[in-house]
């Protein structure tokens, strides 16, 4: 599991994991494919499959299984955001008696209203610069700045999946005047290894609390993801009992 045992925040796991992807509900029956599992286990750790991947000849190429806990989590290594489902298949009586509603085919994911994501240019992950952000965007998530002062300033604390706190030094300034954070955006651009082309979500939730979460931009994969790992190492642990 890579580590991580907290409650994520549910607002900033669905922001992470995008509008695209749906959780089933709990109670629900999904349908499991092992050999796709195996497969992907090979794909991640660059392995033929059926080589130094153990098969299971025997195991049924998809199970029918109801859905009995749903639990989200985030490498602690690069973010990446996955859930862990506790399955149970049906039995062949069950199976027959099956029929898939609407409600079980899963919900789409919540987006926070209060938020934004940019992807990120060169500029925002140069270690001499600051993260640019959209004088819409900024109005729109961060606290109001007091522009009475010269230069406009504040300091930001934003929340990650992980609990971990980051502060930066939000400012309004240059010619043309923009909205930057500066000091603590590159400790955190170093610590999350962003590169130009990933992107940042900022959400300001109405407890008034931010938080702040990153999607990294598909690139190969020299570690096997938890996501990957921990589901195939229960897969089995099942299968062997």
């Amino acid at each position: 599991m890579g580590g991580e045992k907290k409650c994520l925040n549910s607002e900033l796991w669905h922001a992470c994991a995008g509008p695209l992807v749906s959780l089933p509900q709990l109670g629900s029956r999904v349908v499991y494919f092992p050999q796709g599992h195996s497969e992907q286990v090979a794909a991640s750790t660059n392995k033929e499959v059926g080589g130094a991947i153990p098969n299971y000849p025997g195991l049924q190429p998809q199970l029918i299984c109801q859905l009995h806990n749903v639990t989200m989590h985030a490498d602690v290594e690069t973010d990446e955001v996955y859930a862990q489902m506790t399955l149970q298949p049906l039995t062949p009586q069950e199976q027959k008696d099956i029929c898939l509603l609407p409600s079980e085919l899963g919900t789409p994911s919540k987006q926070p209203t209060n938020y934004f994501c940019k992807t990120l240019t060169a500029s925002d992950t140069s270690t001499h610069g600051g993260f640019s952000v959209p004088r819409r965007a900024a109005e729109k998530v961060f606290p109001p700045l007091d522009y009475s002062q010269t230069p406009p300033v504040q300091e930001l604390i934003a929340k990650d999946l992980h609990g971990n706190e980051w502060k930066f030094r939000h400012i309004f300034r240059g010619q043309p005047k923009r909205h930057l954070l500066t000091t603590g955006w590159s400790v955190f651009v170093s610590a999350k290894r962003l590169v130009a082309g990933d992107s940042v979500i900022f959400i300001w939730n109405e407890n008034n609390q931010m938080f702040l979460g990153i999607r990294h931009a598909s690139r190969p994969q020299t570690v096997m993801p938890s996501s990957v790992l921990s589901a195939w190492i229960q897969l089995q642990r099942t299968s062997n009992n």
